[in-house]
């Protein structure tokens, strides 16, 4: 048996300081300086491994609260010093974590253009509309920033049937929140036909949601949308403040 047979190769031994990394810097627990030497020993190292584990700051939550926002605004800081290094290990970070997504958000926006953030967005928005999860929370920060951040890829941003195509079904999610969400941000991203055509779908399945239903007809309202085919049913179900003008369209009093 050779040296390197007994101690290992390079590669096993960076596996094996990753992992140890790994877990001193998600342990919630213990002596803060644990994770924050963790945190230097990682972006000194500055590998895409070490920065994809550095990511794994941002899922875990330590008291106090003061300390975890302190380590998390370091992690990030690490991570955009690091350059176009840190791009595809921040993407894969948030493809693959339900936690800590909004620091991720933050990270890659300040690494990448505007027009490359929006897309990822939309891209982890589709996947997710087709899946189930229990825990709406990573499609209510994706929504919630691109509610937020819709304006700013400005004409070169995604064309409407890319919004569309992302969104359009998660008019569908089981829950409440992530539906409502989609409706406030549809209209914003993508004020068209196949819109307009969404939110009276989810109007009529939705007829006996009260908080749906007043958030579609709100959204209908800022589109100036008309309801033409559906009158009969939408009618039934207005309350006031909104109404529909002769023209079929929706409005609300002032």
């Amino acid at each position: 048996m050779g040296l390197f047979d007994l101690f290992g190769s390079r590669e096993k031994r960076s596996e094996a300081a990753l992992r140890k990394q790994a877990q001193r810097v998600t342990q919630k627990y213990g002596p803060p300086e644990n994770r924050q030497k963790a945190i230097a020993a990682l972006a000194d190292m500055g590998t895409p491994e070490a920065l994809a584990t550095l990511c794994m700051r941002f899922t875990v939550y330590a008291e106090p609260s003061i300390t975890d926002d302190e380590e998390k605004a370091a992690v990030r800081r690490h991570l955009v010093d690091a350059g176009a290094k840190a791009v595809e290990p921040v993407k894969g970070f948030l493809e693959r974590q339900e936690e800590g997504v909004a620091w991720g958000l933050q990270v890659l926006a300040q690494l990448v253009p505007a027009t490359e953030v929006r897309s990822t967005v939309l891209a982890l928005l589709h996947r997710l509309g087709r899946e189930y999860a229990r825990d709406p929370g990573k499609k209510l920060t994706l929504l919630g920033w691109l509610s937020e951040h819709h304006a700013e890829a400005g004409p070169g941003g995604a064309p409407p049937a890319e919004v569309e195509e992302a969104l359009l079904p998660l008019l569908e999610d089981f829950s409440d929140d992530v539906r409502i969400a989609t409706v406030r941000v549809l209209p914003l991203a993508a004020p068209g036909e196949r819109t307009r055509d969404g939110l009276i779908a989810l109007l009529l399945r939705d007829r006996d949601n009260a908080r749906v239903r007043g958030e579609v007809f709100q959204a209908l309202a800022n589109l100036g949308a008309d309801v033409k085919g559906h009158r009969p049913s939408v009618e039934a179900l207005l309350v006031e403040p909104y109404y529909l003008d002769r023209e079929g369209r929706v409005k609300k009093r002032a």
